[in-house]
């Protein structure tokens, strides 16, 4: 009964083999004893090549005739126990394939040959540095001293030239930390905590512009400032002003040409008109003139609301009377612009999109809160609004009393949402029209999530130099 058994097994994995594979098994040489299980071979009606399988019956037939067909097949060698049905290899991924090599042991066909990187072109080498996200500079730069050097490459330089711009990070203070800076990076949506360790440490200092890759800093006693490159820690202290002003300024800042190379010129205007130019060409401070007569002083500037500016032009939101100021770089005139605000508006600040004036602020009717945006009709000097936040996330503000900051506004706006029982930071991007959430910006190693005090919209240039 031992050798029925077996039979039966071995007929049964031949018919699952048959069921999963669609096609017969390879053919038995005559000599072999098994060759009597081909009793039958049919050919099929419509096509000869199929052939129709058939098995000998073992209950029709009695133990004892099967039990010594099966002894002699033993006995000849030719009758095997079949192994279980085992599934193709499955493709492992390049981990598991790794796992059990030993380190530093690469295949020889793995290892890139050392003249290959000697002839590789300098040229080619920088353009496809220069293509690289923004965020993969932390750690390149720390590869060699070679690549660390390409920042002081002028051919490094003009390829980062070449490349768009993509969306802008946000430098950011945390009431927590005010002498630590944030930067957040919406493409990877993740936050970076560099170390400006050039900044007084005994002294705060707030973004209050920015331009070409370069953030303006001016202290909390609004005394000095100070640019620098974020990313590179390129960094330097202005001279000090002409004009001793105490009170809050604003502050502006634009680009002689397409970048930094060219130089940039820094304005900052108070509210009883004084306002002074600096030169990074020149490197000094200059009055070129005064407020003209027409504008009413003293300016009650919106200092919530940064500077936006478009060429070579600044805008700066003026409360009363409700509108813009602006001034030129350039040509050195100033401007104003009646634009009265809409109404149930607070907490409003200027923003720019590809030349557009724009405008965000919170929209508060009876205890409904929402965030809108409007866009600057250029024939009316009206606000036409645009977007509005989604329902859905204005009920969490419902009953509360909110307070909104504008961390960023150059295309991609951050603001930042808080009250008594929230903090919220969220994204808006002008020409999709996408709201995106913000993770909370937690310190390394901390679990703490911080608060944004306030911010700056810059775009990232790894060869901006203060």
């Amino acid at each position: 009964m031992e050798g029925l058994a077996m039979l039966r097994q071995l007929i049964g994995q031949l018919q699952d083999l048959l069921h999963l594979y669609g096609s017969p098994p390879p053919p038995l040489p005559p000599s072999s004893p098994f060759h009597l299980l081909h009793l039958h071979q049919l050919p099929h009606p419509f096509h000869d090549h199929h052939r129709r399988w058939c098995f000998p019956n073992i209950n029709d037939t009695s133990a004892e005739d099967y039990y010594s067909l099966v002894m002699a097949a033993g006995k000849s060698g030719n009758c095997k126990m079949l192994e279980p049905f085992k599934p193709p290899p499955s493709k492992r991924s390049r981990k598991e394939r790794n796992r059990g090599k030993l380190p530093g042991s690469t295949p020889a066909s793995e290892v890139m040959d050392q003249e290959i990187w000697k002839e590789f072109p300098e040229d080619l080498f920088e353009a496809v540095i220069a293509r690289l996200p923004i965020a993969t500079f932390f750690r390149f730069r720390s590869v060699c001293r070679k690549w660390n050097s390409l920042l002081e490459s002028q051919s490094f330089s003009h390829y980062c030239a070449e490349i768009p711009q993509a969306n802008p990070w946000f430098y950011t203070i945390t009431h927590e930390n005010m002498n630590v800076g944030a930067m957040y990076d919406p493409s990877t949506k993740k936050w970076h905590h560099p170390t400006i360790s050039f900044l007084p440490a005994k002294m705060i200092a707030l973004p209050v512009a920015s331009v070409g890759g370069l953030v303006c800093f001016l202290d909390i006693g609004h005394r000095n400032f100070y640019v620098c490159n974020p990313l590179t820690q390129s960094f330097k202290e202005l001279p000090a002003r002409s004009v001793k002003v105490w009170s809050r300024v604003a502050v502006g800042m634009t680009l002689n040409g397409n970048s930094t190379n060219e130089g940039y010129k820094i304005l900052w205007v108070g509210c009883d008109g004084e306002y002074e130019v600096y030169d990074s060409v020149k490197n000094s401070w200059s009055r070129p003139g005064s407020m003209p007569s027409n504008i009413k002083l003293p300016l009650s500037l919106n200092f919530r609301s940064q500077a936006i500016s478009i060429d070579s032009t600044l805008y700066f939101m003026q409360s009363d009377p409700e509108g813009i100021v602006s001034y030129n770089m350039v040509s050195g005139v100033w401007k104003q612009f009646i634009i009265p605000a809409p109404i149930h508006l607070s907490d409003h600040t200027l923003a720019e999109c590809e030349g557009r004036i724009m405008l965000v602020g919170l929209l508060t009717k009876n205890a409904a809160t929402c965030v809108c945006i409007w866009e600057l009709q250029k024939m009316t000097l009206l606000w036409k609004e645009v977007d509005r936040m989604p329902n859905i996330w204005c009920l969490e503000f419902y009953g509360k009393h909110v307070r909104m900051s504008c961390l960023g506004n150059k295309g991609l706006f951050m603001l930042s949402l808080r009250s008594r029982q929230m903090n919220r930071l969220v994204t808006y991007n002008v020409m999709s029209r996408e709201w995106m959430k913000v993770p909370g910006c937690v310190l390394p190693r901390g679990r703490k999530r911080q608060w944004i005090a306030c911010g700056t919209a810059f775009h990232p240039c790894l060869t901006a130099t203060a």
